[in-house]
């Protein structure tokens, strides 16, 4: 627990950094230590993999449940994100190209300076963001990471594993579909780990642009995945 606890305040500070004020990180860390404690238990030192790369998925699993269990995320806001993955997949379709803000505005029937606003508020009630995209529960409900479903040939019941390859490729295909700008800060993000505020800096712009051009990809990659019949990974 000692030796890798900063694993939980490394997972609970990039959760926070997209939450609302009044979500305390010391409340995160806490949330963040249950999902340590049933990693270090559950952890099979048999397999090829580092101890880091199983755990922080069930870091932020645990996390994201307790959240999930306050419901402080108002209805409202989770309807405009439905509604905006929805005309996105739709535009898409129709346009057979990623819709600018102009037309998925005019498509929802809002002005400019309200889809704009809708995002800012998507994105501070997001938890998890492009990270659940990558994350599947077992059978105990369990957040568990796609790597924990490369097909093993001792397990039980192998048909019902995900095909993880299968879906990297599709999240994969998804993500190179992106406009350039929102590819960019889905790769600063999560591939080079850097916050918000840090892609604000390296592209010139507010870290509230930032926060928007997330929101965005993000909303596009559950449409299109959804499209797939991944609805299970909303």
């Amino acid at each position: 627990m000692v030796a890798y606890s900063p694993l939980v305040k490394y997972v609970a500070g990039r959760m926070a950094s997209g939450l609302p004020a009044h979500v305390e990180e010391a409340d995160l860390i806490s949330y963040g230590l249950i999902g340590l404690i049933s990693a270090i238990e559950r952890f099979d030192l048999g397999r090829e993999i580092k101890f880091e790369t199983y755990a922080i998925p069930r870091i932020r699993g645990a996390i994201i449940d307790e959240l999930r269990s306050l419901d402080w995320v108002p209805r409202s806001v989770r309807a405009r994100a439905r509604e905006i993955e929805r005309a996105n997949a739709k535009l898409e379709h129709k346009l057979q190209r990623a819709p600018t803000d102009e037309e998925m505005a005019n498509e929802l029937d809002m002005s400019m300076d309200e889809f704009q606003d809708a995002l800012i508020q998507i994105s501070n009630s997001t938890i998890a963001a492009l990270d659940e995209l990558w994350t599947v529960s077992d059978a105990s409900g369990d957040q568990i990471s796609l790597l924990d479903t490369i097909h093993d040939p001792d397990a039980p019941d192998p048909e019902k594993i995900v095909d993880a390859s299968e879906l990297k490729d599709r999240v994969a295909e998804a993500i190179a579909r992106l406009p350039e700008r929102e590819k960019l800060v889905i790769a600063l993000y999560y591939y080079e780990n850097l916050t918000l505020r840090e892609i604000g800096e390296v592209l010139g712009v507010t870290e509230s642009r930032i926060s928007q051009l997330h929101t965005k990809a993000v909303l596009r990659l559950r449409s299109r995945l959804g499209e797939n019949g991944d609805s299970d990974l909303r």
